[in-house]
């Protein structure tokens, strides 16, 4: 193959005289491009954080960030109730007015939280899903689901909607989340779960809602609820975080306390979900989230900038193969636990307060 030599004139005219050739003579006189500059590692994750388990995702990429056994099955609490949200959301019409019956809210746990499904009043299902998301009422979820078929109906569909989406470590048994043997989820099925629902401008609106009036057509019964979730309306001394748009929150005493939260920062959303914090009062799920959505915001932009190096050819041959360096590895938090199930997670912690 003929290459660029100063020494040979007569080869560099004709070398010369092709555009192309020209092109490719130049460059290799001229040396190999100037390499970019490196991309600076995101920052270590958060230290002081005594959940069990807990992730952080970047919602556009579906790329875990950082993470602490995210694999752990744990009891979900209400958290599990994206994952009914998910399954049931596109089956019903919004606008479809029910009358509650006794058959609706028969099979409701005792000591289950509720919104105040009234039996033989009017609702729509936004009514309803309200109800859900903004209480965390089981007597909405179970009026929802004999509306889609009856309970076991529901729930199979959800473990089927699990199995889809690649949620492994999710096992149903109630479709609201409540305290049942064999019912577990993980850090990560939760978020790739509100990861899915994100995609659904229903799930979206509801997640983010705080406050209603139920029903929302008033009457002589209705009321006013407000979304439970403290990081979101700020409340119980809890300040609001700047650009939360959801997701859920829980609370059972079997599984303490549990959150899945979503913020947007510059157009990149975050996921952290963060199950059953071991020190604090009520308010420390929401605090150990704060801290891994402040943690996610800044390192969520380095991580998608060294993926984009990784993945850029640095040669001409890496370019002729098309074959991509591997993304980096996500975060791990020091001490992690293992991922199997864990004995010993009642933690009886009075009132429901983060449910």
């Amino acid at each position: 193959m003929a290459s660029f030599l100063p020494s040979r004139p007569a080869l560099s005219r004709a070398v010369v005289s092709c555009g192309v050739c020209a092109a490719v003579s130049v460059g290799t006189a001229a040396g190999p491009a100037s390499a970019d500059p490196p991309v600076p590692d995101p920052p270590a994750p958060p230290k002081s954080l005594s959940a069990l388990s807990w992730e952080v995702m970047d919602a556009s990429t579906g790329d875990v960030l950082a993470s602490k056994a995210p694999h752990r099955r744990l009891p979900p609490a209400s958290t599990l109730k994206t994952l009914f949200a998910l399954t049931v959301l596109p089956k019903l019409r919004q606008d479809e007015v029910h009358r509650a019956s006794y058959r609706d809210l028969a099979d409701v746990a005792e000591g289950s939280s509720m919104v105040g499904v009234d039996e033989g009043q009017k609702y729509t299902v936004a009514d309803l899903w309200r109800g859900v998301f903004l209480s965390s009422g089981n007597d909405a979820v179970h009026t929802l689901a004999h509306m889609n078929g009856g309970v076991s109906r529901t729930v199979a569909q959800m473990q089927a909607t699990a199995r889809r989406i690649g949620a492994l470590d999710t096992q149903v048994r109630s479709p609201d989340g409540y305290d049942t043997p064999g019912q577990y989820s993980s850090a990560h099925d939760l978020a790739l779960i509100a990861r899915k629902g994100l995609e659904n401008p229903d799930f979206r609106r509801y997640m983010g809602t705080k406050w209603a009036r139920f029903p929302a057509a008033g009457g002589p019964k209705a009321f006013g609820i407000e979304n439970t979730n403290r990081l979101l309306v700020g409340s119980h001394g809890v300040a609001p975080y700047r650009g939360l748009i959801g997701v859920k929150n829980g609370y059972t005493s079997k599984a303490g306390c549990t959150l899945v939260s979503a913020a947007t920062r510059d157009g990149r959303t975050v996921l952290v979900t963060v199950m059953n914090p071991r020190k604090g009062d009520f308010n420390a799920v929401y605090e150990e989230s704060r801290k891994l959505l402040d943690w996610g915001a800044r390192a969520a932009p380095l991580h998608a900038r060294q993926v984009a190096a990784a993945r850029r050819p640095s040669t001409t041959q890496q370019l002729a193969a098309g074959a991509p360096a591997p993304a980096p590895a996500p975060a791990s938090a020091s001490g992690a636990e293992p991922d199997d199930a864990s004995g010993g997670l009642t933690k009886h912690l009075g009132a429901a307060a983060c449910r």
